[in-house]
């Protein structure tokens, strides 16, 4: 193992951090917090995608121009603390840490119930332990390993669901055997398309924010990126349209294909229910494997992301110094066995919550998204503050766009505090008083470090 360094090594390009956002963000949120999305804002769950969506772009085009105009960044930690500060900077490395730890535990337990299609006699427990044990060892390779790795898992899921679109488009309109072609009845029978009214839309908000989060990954790619530059506004640019176009699209073709009120109650995700439709023998197996491999790739993205928060954290003296120790093949081994720590966390949850697991996590983790983002956008509006002119990439419509994304989120955040658990905004809350907590003791620590490291 070699000393404390700080040189990551630049080998990651366009093509890798494009898939690596993806991988971040089709993962659970889409093939099993859908369920419960759908339950919650019946047909309407496409309009909160596609709010959703508008946010995440606005949001983005403002992290690539802070990337561009701050080449020099390792993750957007250090794009938030040249604008905003060290606390903003400090509580938003930490949520971001926690909401990735949090995610790849809940994850495990996903990918353990979709394994349950095949294994239904086996605990939760065991599957999610086998998965974890697998996400650990691809991560502890080399970065180009992990990477290609990422790119080609990306690639089969991105591929089977352009096949789903296609597939599903078909059921849609075409009748055939004993397959009778639903049209648009759906979207309009059972309720309305507005089954649970606006309340339901917004409660729907919580798991859209929580399936979209994963996509500011690109952020954190800063330090392992060849030209980041070029290769981040490129990379925001093509990830963008596809996030939006894979999530619109499937869940039109789920609440069009299938009543909605028929989605949520089942073990298997509803592109398994759809596959099933097809009447194709095996495909449902099909389906269910491809769900499987998109949820280790969002595993996959989520403990680099958190392990890298670490890494930096550690290279700038805010946690101990073993967490910088980077192996020979320059990958931080220690920061990314600590994050794993939380992966076995939630095989153990798991043994006596089971499913219920990833309910629990993923109303804490909407909310940790939603500020990840709000902290993005009001860096961005700081970032322009007495530029006249910008070299390179910037957004042409600002600061119109960034303060519609800022309205939009706080507005979300009342709804979402107004429909949400008690229970799991209260946990959510003592976990962000913490961290305050943390930064109140170590705030003169904190401030040396920054006057060192600048």
């Amino acid at each position: 193992m070699e000393k404390h360094t700080k040189s990551l090594r630049r080998t990651m390009t366009s093509r890798h951090i494009m898939m690596m956002a993806l991988g971040g963000s089709i993962g659970a949120g889409l093939f099993k917090g859908s369920s419960a999305a759908i339950d919650t804002a019946g047909p309407a769950v496409v309009l909160a995608y596609l709010i959703g969506g508008i946010i995440l772009l606005f949001i983005m085009q403002g992290l690539a121009e802070m990337a561009v105009q701050n080449s020099s960044a390792r993750t957007f930690r250090d794009l938030v603390q040249s604008v905003l500060g060290v606390f903003p900077a400090y509580f938003l490395d930490w949520i971001y840490w926690k909401m990735w730890v949090l995610n790849i535990a809940a994850e495990a337990v996903v990918a353990a119930i979709f394994l349950q299609y095949w294994f239904s006699e086996t605990p939760i427990w065991v599957l999610a332990l086998m998965v974890s044990v697998a996400v650990t060892v691809i991560n502890l390779l080399s970065v180009k390993i992990f990477a290609e790795t990422e790119y080609w898992l990306a690639l089969i899921k991105i591929s089977v669901i352009v096949i789903f679109i296609v597939a599903g488009i078909l059921l849609l309109f075409a009748s055939f055997g004993h397959h009778t072609a639903p049209s648009f009845s759906n979207l309009t029978g059972h309720g309305g398309f507005f089954p649970n009214g606006p309340t339901g839309l917004i409660t729907a908000m919580l798991v859209v924010i929580y399936s979209y989060g994963g996509t500011e990954i690109i952020g954190v790619t800063l330090a392992e990126t060849k030209n980041p530059e070029k290769v981040v506004p490129k990379a925001v640019r093509s990830t963008l349209t596809r996030i939006i176009a894979f999530y619109i699209f499937p869940f039109f073709i789920i609440v069009g294909l299938i009543p909605w009120d028929k989605v949520n109650g089942v073990n298997e995700s509803p592109f398994v229910m759809v596959f099933q439709l097809i009447g194709i023998p095996g495909a449902d197996h099909v389906m269910n494997a491809v769900i499987l491999l998109a949820i280790i790739s969002s595993m996959n993205s989520g403990l680099y992301g958190s392990s890298r928060v670490l890494f930096t954290q550690a290279v700038d003296g805010r946690v101990p110094k073993i967490f910088a120790q980077l192996s020979s093949k320059k990958v931080p081994v220690y920061s990314i066995l600590m994050c794993t720590a939380s992966l076995y966390a939630g095989v153990l949850l798991s043994i006596f919550a089971g499913s219920s697991t990833f309910t629990y996590l993923m109303g804490s983790l909407g909310y940790t998204v939603l500020f990840i983002w709000l902290i993005i956008a009001f860096a961005h509006l700081k970032s322009r503050s007495g530029k006249e002119q910008l070299s390179g990439y910037y957004v042409k419509w600002f600061p119109y766009t960034t303060w519609v994304a800022i309205i939009a989120l706080l507005a979300i955040l009342v709804g979402i505090i107004m429909t949400t658990s008690l229970i799991i905004t209260g946990v959510t809350l003592g976990i962000y008083l913490l961290i305050s907590l943390t930064y109140v003791i170590r705030r003169d620590t904190l401030t040396s470090v920054q006057r060192i490291g600048a």
